[in-house]
């Protein structure tokens, strides 16, 4: 088993995939009343969804904007200070304000170098490249929501973004521990995601997270998973539940954005059900 990727995330074009995700988000929302209902955040309305990714991107635009070589950042920690937000626009703007805020964020990424440091929320993070990838699946799963509140058929991107995708949300959005943070596996939580189509797999494990945060004070004893390995044979996972589907499907999944009759489950449900709450977590 291995914890190396076969295939290098600063192969993908990431630029690309936000100004054409974030487009296409665009483009479906103004087909729409403001008021229409995302069906995978039912809380949001079509106004909502397009301020969230516009002030996203906008927050992004600064964060990179303020990237440099020698840049010393608060990885996990507080993000830099003077960041309060646009104000939101009437709801008929908010189409045109995501336009301009993917342009705003497009101009950052172009004009820093992806090794320069910057701010990021994960201790995975802390330069523009990190940004850029964590911002093109923004973008991304923001464009399924789009489409599904227009009505539109959902379309999938390239295969090996997909896999990216599946990839970015097992190993950054759910994994990765702050220093002062243990990960107890249990013995009977490990579940094998496989990609068919793209060649790949992942084996994550279910356990506790736990620790004190010396920043906060809070104390944490939460479900949780890790990323134990990447490309693992299924006769040597010891998985206790194997998903396997197309890297699209999965990802769509793995988001709340897809159904789980599209992929094949072998195991047992309960832990199904548990990595899919823990996933919902990840992902607030």
């Amino acid at each position: 088993m291995t914890t190396s990727s076969s295939a290098s995330p600063s192969t993908l074009p990431f630029a690309e995939v936000v100004r054409e995700e974030s487009a296409r988000a665009a483009d479906a929302l103004a087909a729409v009343p403001p008021d229409a209902r995302v069906p995978a955040c039912p809380d949001w309305s079509a106004a909502d969804l397009a301020y969230h990714l516009g002030e996203t991107q906008d927050f992004w635009s600064r964060v990179v904007g303020l990237a440099a070589p020698d840049a010393v950042v608060d990885v996990g920690g507080d993000p830099p200070g003077g960041f309060d937000g646009p104000e939101r626009e009437p709801d008929d703007a908010l189409v045109p304000f995501l336009r301009t805020r993917t342009g705003a964020l497009l101009d950052a990424f172009d004009a820093h170098d992806p090794s320069e440091r910057c701010w990021s929320w994960s201790p995975h993070g802390g330069d523009v490249a990190w940004a850029l990838r964590r911002q093109a699946h923004e973008a991304l799963v923001h464009r399924v929501d789009a489409e599904q509140v227009a009505g539109l058929p959902v379309g999938a991107p390239p295969v090996e973004v997909a896999a990216d995708g599946v990839d970015e949300m097992l190993a950054v959005m759910m994994s990765g521990l702050p220093p002062w943070a243990t990960f107890t596996p249990d013995d009977d939580g490990r579940v094998l995601v496989v990609a068919s189509d793209a060649g790949r797999s992942w084996l994550i494990a279910l356990g506790r997270f736990a620790g004190t945060s010396p920043r906060t004070g809070t104390t944490y004893d939460l479900d949780a998973g890790e990323l134990v390995a990447r490309d693992v044979a299924p006769e040597d996972a010891r998985s206790t539940v194997t998903l396997t589907g197309s890297a699209w499907d999965l990802d769509l999944w793995l988001w709340g954005r897809g159904p789980l009759d599209a992929l094949a489950v072998e195991g047992e449900r309960a832990v199904v059900d548990r990595f899919r709450e823990v996933l919902v977590e990840s992902s607030q």
